[in-house]
Parts: C-alpha cells; sequence; structure tokens
C-alpha cells in the first residue's frame, strides 16, 4: 500500500486508525516516522514519505515518534493473509527465528537462500532479514525497559542483541532516548515481580465473544482455563515455559505474562497475538462479507469477529483429531487425559494451571490400548503424532497450506472437516472453509443457504479469501457456550 501515494496522504491526514501498521509516514524534514494516526499536525504532502515497515524507516535513518510510538502499532495484516514466501518469512521473524538460528536458519525453514529470501524481503519492505530482527529486538527491549525492573544488560540480552553496547546504541538510534531516558518516560505502574504487564493492540473493532468464548469453551484442563476475566495459558516455548492471561479491554488486550527465561518475550508475545488474531484488518474483512445480503445482518449485528488460532499448531493438530465426531465436553475430557499422562508439569501460583500440553516427542511412544478411543482413531492420532515427531508432516507458522493440506489429507482418518479446521485455526489460513460442520450445517439451514456441501462450497465463493471469518458469524447464529463469554 505504501507506493499509493494519494491513498497514504488521505490516511495520514484523516488520522485513520485503520492503517496502522499498514504502512508508516517518514517525514523528510524532521526524520520522525509515525503511523497513519499519529495525533499531531500533518507534515505537509511534499515532506511526507512512505515506506512499507519500521525497520524500512530505521534503516533509512529515521527515528521513531515519541507520540504516537509506530513501533507499537499492530502488525501488518497482509503477513496472516497471505502464504507467499514473503509473508511466511515475516511469521518466522516476529516468532524470533532470527534471534535464535540467523538468516540461514529462516532461510533453511522456508527453502530458500539466505540471497533470495534477503532480496524478497527488500523488494517488498524496504529491509533485510537481519534489519526486520533488528526493529524487533528494540520494541522487545522497549517493552521490557518500561515494563519491569530488570537490569539494562539483562534486558540487552533478553531481548537478543549480542552486547549492551549493541543494544544501547540502537535504543539512542530508534527512539532517540537513552535506556535510562525511555525508563523515566515510562508509565508508572503497578508491577508483580516475575510477572511482565503489556498491552496488545488491535484494529477495531473487536468482538470478544466468539474469541475468548471458543478458547474458554474448549479450554484443555490444566493447559487452559478462564480466571477472573482472563483466558489464561501455559506456553511451551524455546528456552523454557510460560504462563499467559489475557483479558479483552475496550482498546487493547491486556496481558500478563511470566516466563522462566525472558528470550523467549518476543515468541511469547507473537503467540499471544496470533493466538487472538490481532493483527487482522476487520474492516476490510467485514465490509466484503456485508456484501452478501445473507450475511450482512450477521455483521451488521455484531462486527469484527476474529478467527480464534493456537499458540502451537502441532498441538492444535493434536486436539482436532480428538475432537472427532465428539461433543466439545467429551474432545477436553480426551485431551486432558493425554496431557495428565504425558505433559510436562509446571507450577501456577495465581491458578490453576498444571501442565504443558506434551509434544510429538514425548507422545511418540504413546500406547494406543491407553487411549479411551475407537480403534480407527487411535490409529489416525498415533499416525499423526509420528508424522510430526519424524518431520514428515510440518504444520506451524511457517508452512506453506496447500502442501500442509495435502499431506493432512494423506495421512489415515484425515477427512476435510479436520483438515479445514487445522488450516483455519493451525496454520491460519483465513479462507478455511467448513462446509460440512455440524454447526455451519444448522447456520446454513436457518439462513437458506445450500444444505449439500459442494453447493454450500459454491454459494460461498463469494465469500473468498474470508471464509474462516465467514464460518466465525455463522457459528455465531447457534446458542452455544463458543459464542458467549463466561460469567
Amino acid at each position: 500500500m505504501h507506493t499509493d501515494t494519494e491513498r497514504c496522504v488521505r490516511a495520514v491526514q484523516s488520522k485513520d486508525a485503520r492503517f496502522d501498521g499498514w504502512f508508516f509516514t517518514a517525514v523528510l524534514t524532521t526524520r520522525i516516522y509515525c503511523r497513519p494516526s499519529c495525533p499531531v499536525v500533518p507534515p505537509k504532502v511534499e515532506n511526507m514519505t512512505f515506506l512499507p515497515s519500521a525497520a524500512a524507516c530505521q534503516q533509512a535513518g529515521f527515528r521513531a515518534c515519541k507520540r504516537c510510538r509506530p513501533d507499537t502499532s499492530p502488525g501488518s495484516p497482509e503477513w496472516n493473509a497471505r502464504a507467499d514466501v514473503v509473508a511466511r518469512a515475516m511469521r518466522l521473524i516476529g516468532d524470533g527465528v532470527v534471534d535464535r538460528e540467523g538468516v540461514p536458519g529462516l532461510a533453511a525453514r522456508l527453502g530458500y537462500s539466505t540471497r533470495q529470501i534477503e532480496r524478497q524481503l527488500l523488494a517488498e519492505l524496504g529491509a533485510g532479514p537481519l534489519a526486520l530482527a533488528r526493529a524487533q529486538r528494540a520494541q522487545t527491549a522497549r517493552l521490557l525497559i518500561e515494563t519491569t525492573p530488570l537490569a539494562m544488560a539483562d534486558i540487552a540480552f533478553a531481548a537478543g542483541f549480542a552486547s549492551v553496547r549493541t543494544f544501547n546504541d540502537t535504543v539512542r538510534e530508534v527512539f532517540a532516548l537513552s535506556p535510562s531516558e525511555l525508563r523515566a518516560r515510562g508509565r508508572k505502574q503497578p508491577q508483580t515481580p516475575g510477572v511482565i504487564s503489556l498491552r496488545l493492540p488491535f484494529r477495531a473493532p473487536l468482538n470478544p465473544t466468539n474469541l475468548f468464548g471458543h478458547l474458554a469453551a474448549t479450554a484443555v484442563p490444566g493447559v487452559e482455563e478462564w480466571r477472573d476475566g482472563a483466558y489464561r495459558r501455559t506456553l511451551d516455548l524455546p528456552y523454557g515455559h510460560g504462563i499467559a492471561s489475557l483479558t479483552p479491554q475496550p482498546d487493547h488486550i491486556a496481558c500478563l505474562l511470566s516466563l522462566t527465561d525472558l528470550r523467549d518475550l518476543t515468541m511469547a508475545i507473537s503467540r499471544c497475538r496470533r493466538l487472538l488474531d490481532l493483527d487482522a484488518d476487520p474492516v476490510a474483512v467485514d465490509d466484503h462479507l456485508r456484501t452478501d445480503p445473507v450475511l450482512a445482518p450477521l455483521v451488521d449485528k455484531a462486527p469484527g469477529r476474529r478467527v480464534p488460532r493456537t499458540t502451537d499448531a502441532a498441538e492444535f493438530a493434536v486436539r482436532a483429531v480428538l475432537g472427532q465426531q465428539v461433543s466439545t465436553a467429551a474432545a477436553r475430557t480426551h485431551a486432558a487425559r493425554l496431557v495428565t499422562a504425558h505433559g510436562t508439569p509446571v507450577d501456577d501460583p495465581g491458578g490453576g494451571l498444571t501442565h504443558l500440553f506434551p509434544d510429538a516427542a514425548a507422545l511418540a511412544d504413546l500406547d494406543p490400548e491407553a487411549l479411551a478411543l475407537p480403534r480407527s482413531r487411535r490409529t489416525t492420532l498415533t499416525t499423526l503424532v509420528s508424522s510430526l515427531a519424524d518431520g514428515t508432516l510440518e504444520v506451524g507458522i511457517d508452512s506453506d497450506w496447500e502442501r500442509a493440506r495435502a499431506q493432512l489429507l494423506a495421512l489415515p482418518g484425515f477427512g476435510p472437516w479436520t483438515v479445514e479446521v487445522i488450516a483455519m485455526r493451525a496454520l491460519g489460513d483465513p479462507d478455511a472453509f467448513l462446509p460440512t460442520d455440524l454447526g455451519i450445517r444448522r447456520a446454513a439451514q436457518e439462513l437458506g443457504l445450500p444444505s449439500t456441501p459442494a453447493a454450500f462450497t459454491a454459494r460461498a465463493a463469494a465469500w473468498r479469501p474470508w471464509r474462516a471469518y465467514a464460518v466465525q458469524y455463522l457459528w455465531a447464529t447457534d446458542d452455544h457456550p463458543i459464542n458467549c463469554l463466561p460469567v
């Protein structure tokens, strides 16, 4: 979008927050970059230039505005709506892969050379993977500086910097403030020892009922819970484990993170944002779905529905198999038994979380006879776990959606419903569709939509590329706990 100068100028002059994260305004006279909704008086048109990322702005010598804090904008919705190599690379960078594995590790995951990755990112985002990772490290450092009493040296290494000197230089360059000055300007708020408190921004509107209702209604005991108005869950992270507490607020999601290793902060934030689909562009989605007269009343009644996703794609794939052809309550029971038998115990002084969900390696030696499942579903589960453990099946934020679908369909016991629900909630495909789902079929019947899967799929072609969001509106027509915030 940053190449459409006229459209960008209109967004800046109207201070349109819908475009925050889509592009950034760099002011040539002040050498400051802002989000489109910056509250200051817009600069003259001839003094504005538009760049596609905060990293590109920083690389071009601009510093972040102290008023609108553009580095805290919601992420571009493009990266979760596409499955090409640039979008997959951006999701991996957001997950901290460059900090942990370097650019060669990023390239290897995507199946490209480092030169190809750098060239494609530079062409579309104006910055290479190192610059994008550097911008992310700066944002992580800012969060730790403003929300924790940690020593600056500890923050530097937790944020991914190789040295304290690099940390100091980067903070000064990006924010035009030293780390100590940045801390002095930060919001003073009560701090709980060992807990990081932050605000997760999103593009309005956001309807929390189906989002948090779905997560709470399907929560696996011991791994997830709804407590005191917050959805809480354990996180299995590269350097340790964590516990996230997410509370919906009118203009943000209040997030409390308890981590055993602060180097996991970037990934924990990325996974929480992905879980709640916070980088979506609800206005664009809803405007498209409103063009269908059947969906328009549903959208107008409760706009801003998000797709409840997951913090771990492999975990959700296992849970999808456990939930085949059973009720929500039965699926939770099966998953809870698996967690108790194979999950890693954790301490949760502030709640009732007890375990991490077991990964594929922990389930590799699973005894099928110990599962209270039909024999065919036992085979489906053990085959899935084996494929995940040996790497023949790849599901994750970097997955090619169509390739992953083909791999899943090749496994025994995987039909269209299981594959599409994994594509929607684990892979993040915004166009995943569930024409055979019982709740969707009920909604279709009530709304006068076609009843057969083939005819329904043909009718839903008009909703592309946002059919996963249409599913949320259709599900909401049913009186089911997934559509209600717990009391």
